[in-house]
């Protein structure tokens, strides 16, 4: 594909518009630089729910017989998590996942994500991946909506710490 037509997908993928049907794009911010190719893109996104499908390349094999690895996995399913709390900035910070079944060259894996709501900030988020209707991968992802940029705060307080 060429830069611009990636970047044209891209565009139209994180426009922050309510489509007439109640699909929502990805926020600004979230992820918006994400490979999909490497983490999955985006069918189907509505609130607190996400819809992401994995198409298993040879570049994701770790052998001569297909098996993919599976941090492409599990990447796919963080990038559902992300996808279905839809905050600009909103990060992981705990998983506790479970591989059910191997992936192969050829397979797509269909990730589908729902957010659930502790309190103002932190998220729960319910992961599964399936290949043809059969469960390969379940997860709960931890997540926090934070006020900016994680790697902005962080350099504050790196920087009041040298003080």
């Amino acid at each position: 594909m060429a830069d611009n037509e990636e970047a044209n997908s891209t565009e139209e993928i994180f426009d922050n518009e309510i489509v007439e049907d109640d699909t929502i794009n990805l926020k600004l911010n979230t992820h918006q630089k994400i490979k999909k190719y490497l983490s999955g893109e985006v069918e189907e996104l509505k609130e607190n729910y996400a819809k992401i499908r994995l198409s298993c390349t040879k570049e994701m094999a770790v052998d001569e017989m297909g098996l993919i690895h599976g941090g492409f996995t599990f990447s796919a399913a963080d990038f559902a998590a992300m996808a279905a709390v839809n905050e600009p900035y909103v990060v992981l910070i705990g998983a506790n996942t479970k591989f059910l079944a191997p992936a192969k060259v050829g397979d797509v894996i269909i990730f589908e994500a729902h957010a659930k709501f502790e309190d103002a900030r932190k998220r729960e988020i319910d992961v599964i991946g399936t290949i043809n209707d059969i469960k390969v991968f379940k997860g709960t992802f931890d997540a926090v909506i934070l006020p900016e940029h994680v790697l902005k705060l962080k350099l504050k307080v790196n920087s009041s710490r040298k003080r």
